[in-house]
């Protein structure tokens, strides 16, 4: 039996409902992190999502960022936001225990331009996460960390990695950023089960036919600490919704988890 995580840039939540209701009816994950909802906690469409049997947590914003996770079952905890007042204006990470599994899920600042205040702000927000994690987590437990984390974190994973050498989310300073936060004890799934395939997880609006060209980038992931990596089947992009109609510029990235396994070392 599998245990299976997703985490979904949607761009819009209510804006991608039919797209979000069609994948969650066929793919069943047990919880779904979702980032960039652009709405507020009230304004989330719960309804249909309860009728397909997920509950939402939800950590929204009016019109931007926001993040949420869709779950077969209720989480154990629940925290959003950092412990202090870094980023309190925008709702960019919440913290959920599931199944005895911690999952941090991540809308990580796009960076705007190297030269902008906002690429500096998006390199401390890697160092708070990483601050986040020696605070409140141990390596050794079951921990996934997941998200839009916007950084490709090597050649392999952008379409022209000579070209966007030094643009913002393909930067020697943000591979830094990431690399530090990596080495506190997370390993990247879908590098683990895939070391030589090209994939990616976005495709700008803004570049004609950019899907249909394969002009992409791997922004989003799923990191694992040890405990998870030894308990983990799998790991794939499911990049069909990017190609269906009113689709986000994201797509879908899936980990599965051997349940007996994971419940084994959950209860010891």
């Amino acid at each position: 039996m599998s245990w299976k995580i997703a985490t979904f840039n949607v761009n819009g939540v209510r804006a991608r409902l039919p797209v979000l209701i069609g994948w969650l009816q066929e793919q069943r994950p047990n919880v779904l992190c979702l980032q960039e909802i652009k709405c507020q906690d009230s304004d989330f469409p719960i309804q249909p999502f309860l009728d397909l049997g997920y509950r939402a947590t939800v950590y929204g914003q009016k019109s931007f960022n926001g993040v949420a996770f869709l779950s077969l079952s209720e989480p154990m905890e629940v925290s959003r936001g950092f412990s202090d007042n870094f980023s309190q204006k925008e709702a960019r990470i919440i913290r959920g225990l599931f199944d005895g599994v911690w999952i941090v899920n991540t809308y990580v600042p796009q960076g705007r331009h190297p030269q902008d205040p906002a690429f500096r702000f998006k390199i401390d927000f890697f160092q708070r996460l990483l601050d986040c994690f020696e605070e409140q987590f141990d390596p050794h437990q079951p921990l996934l960390w997941t998200g839009d984390i916007n950084v490709a974190p090597a050649p392999i994973d952008v379409y022209d990695p000579v070209t966007l050498q030094g643009e913002v989310g393909f930067h020697p300073d943000e591979h830094a950023a990431l690399e530090k936060v990596k080495s506190w004890g997370f390993t990247d799934l879908f590098r683990m089960f895939h070391p030589d395939v090209k994939q990616f997880t976005f495709w700008d609006y803004r570049i004609p036919k950019s899907f249909r060209r394969n002009l992409g980038w791997r922004l989003d992931h799923i990191l694992a600490t040890e405990a998870m990596v030894a308990v983990s089947t799998g790991c794939m992009v499911d990049d069909r919704p990017r190609g269906l109609e009113k689709a986000s510029d994201h797509t879908p990235v899936v980990a599965e988890f051997d349940a007996e396994k994971l419940q084994a070392g959950v209860s010891h």
